[in-house]
């Protein structure tokens, strides 16, 4: 199991990352367009989806690597059995959260696409398309979360600090 969601981590992550490709070639077109006195309908619309996408479907890998901003206030300053109840409370508040943003991410591309819904800008796309990389980032996300509270409440959630938090701190 545990390799299975790694692999839907690192899978989400490589994904993101052909879409910040994608929202680099896009630019580029753009640029190259305004330049070389064509166009490309809808472009800039499609680097604002590319853009989005990438950034949810890197939520899960993000949180898995440690490298989410944590306010660790209080958190730090207790120890033992309060720091303990304290991150499994977190956990679970951020695994009902991220579940809630989930379920509503899904629910609106399944509307979109159910309704018909298309961007009013010239490219006319279909909106459950680019709702799709919200969407799936946003059930990915829920699972690491939930991933983490269960390695919590077990004892084997290791707090990985990035060297950056913990050289600046």
């Amino acid at each position: 199991m545990r390799r299975a969601l790694d692999r839907l981590y690192d899978g989400c992550a490589a994904l993101a990352a052909c879409f910040m490709v994608g929202l680099l070639v896009s630019v580029l077109l753009s640029i190259l367009g305004r330049q070389l006195h064509f166009n490309i309908p809808g472009i800039d619309a499609y680097a604002g989806y590319l853009m989005a996408g990438a950034g949810f479907l890197a939520l899960a890998h993000t949180l898995k690597r440690g490298e989410h901003i944590r306010v660790t206030l209080l958190v730090g300053r207790l120890s033992g059995r309060a720091q303990r109840v304290m991150e499994l409370w977190a956990l679970f508040a951020a695994s009902l959260l991220a579940g809630l943003t989930a379920f509503y991410s899904v629910r609106l591309s399944w509307q979109s696409w159910q309704f018909h819904d298309i961007s009013t800008g010239n490219d006319a796309t279909p909106l459950w398309i680019p709702q799709l990389a919200m969407a799936l980032g946003t059930l990915v996300m829920a699972v690491a979360f939930v991933d983490e509270l269960v390695l919590e409440a077990r004892g084997r959630r290791l707090a990985t600090l990035p060297e950056e938090a913990t050289r600046n701190e």
